[in-house]
């Protein structure tokens, strides 16, 4: 790598200092990243060694000696474990500090330490419902897309944090194509797969079962899968989401595209509930996450798992040298 990774702070109230810390120690001689952090903050949370860096570029002589940290003021002191919302805007600030350096190609990629919107919201009047629909106005596109990945399952959510009873409505034709588009077109751009298959999930059990279940699959799933068929992507389904999970059925497929939440994150998260990574498609820079929160009720304490942490950062470093072998030969 030539170009380090840019690392949010995240909430300096929860995991994130700290797993940040460990993730050094594990990825120093591997993978660069800077952090872009209170200096201050970052010391009282980890003891590994840590360097003051001015600009992401040095990041790159720093890293298998010290954590670098891109030293960004914090208004308070962390009152660890808590929601303190004073440091709303610095949180903020962190991660359109991290942007702008993927924007500009001082970073290779960003991944981003878990926040807690209901902080921002309070301090900073945070009009997003999370990262990614922040980092979707940062990037200038309308629309992005959540896959969850673990080694041994990708998925991606149509619908993502809304009720269960609202799911229906928000299923548009429009909504279902725009994210397998978007899914098909970072497996082959990001990830190296060049004639990716994706399974799309039925909404109903058992995929409706010939509409004896619900017809949603008959009246606009199917057309619409057809329609995408033409188009050139390679769809299996809608297929019964309580059948598409098993070790038989993923070797069948490179991403499972699923109508809910739920219907996503369990499966992934059942698998391997440590080294789950949260990616978001779509953008024009590369984002990754740990696929957990704040942890508010362990930070602190020496037992936070920096396991999904470590896994982000590393597919990040995988998805940018992807992506630049791809712009270079398309």
């Amino acid at each position: 790598m030539t170009k380090p990774i840019a690392l949010t702070s995240g909430d300096p109230c929860g995991v994130g200092l700290e797993i940040s810390g460990h993730a050094w120690r594990n990825l120093r001689e591997d993978v660069p990243f800077f952090l872009i952090a209170d200096y201050g903050h970052v010391v009282n949370a980890t003891d590994v060694p840590t360097k003051v860096i001015k600009n992401p570029a040095e990041a790159m002589g720093v890293f298998k000696h010290a954590l670098p940290i891109l030293h960004l003021p914090f208004v308070a002191a962390p009152d660890i474990g808590s929601e303190q919302p004073q440091n709303a805007v610095s949180i903020i600030k962190s991660i359109e500090l991290a942007v702008d350096f993927v924007l500009s190609g001082q970073a290779s990629a960003l991944c981003t330490n878990p926040i807690n919107k209901k902080v921002l919201k309070d301090g900073a009047a945070f009009p997003y419902p999370g990262h990614t629909e922040f980092l979707a106005h940062l990037g200038g596109v309308k629309t992005s897309v959540m896959m969850l990945t673990s080694p041994e399952l990708r998925t991606v959510p149509v619908t993502i944090h809304i009720a269960l009873s609202h799911v229906k409505d928000a299923l548009t034709d429009d909504l279902i194509e725009q994210t397998v588009t978007i899914a098909h077109q970072a497996l082959k751009r990001d990830f190296g797969i060049v004639d990716p298959t994706i399974a799309v999930a039925g909404l109903n059990p058992h995929a409706g079962e010939g509409g004896a279940m619900g017809t949603e699959e008959i009246d606009r799933i199917i057309p619409l899968l057809d329609k995408m068929r033409t188009q050139g992507i390679k769809l299996l389904g809608p297929l019964p989401a309580d059948t598409m999970f098993h070790p038989a059925a993923r070797a069948k497929y490179d991403v499972a595209v699923c109508m809910y939440h739920d219907q996503a994150l369990i499966p992934l998260k059942t698998l391997n509930f440590s080294a789950g990574v949260n990616t978001t498609l779509g953008l024009p820079f590369i984002r990754t996450s740990p696929d957990h929160g704040t942890a508010f009720d362990i930070a602190g304490k020496g037992v936070a798992d920096a396991t999904s942490l470590i896994e982000a950062i590393k597919q990040a470093r995988d998805m940018a040298r992807k992506r630049a072998q791809y712009d270079l030969i398309c």
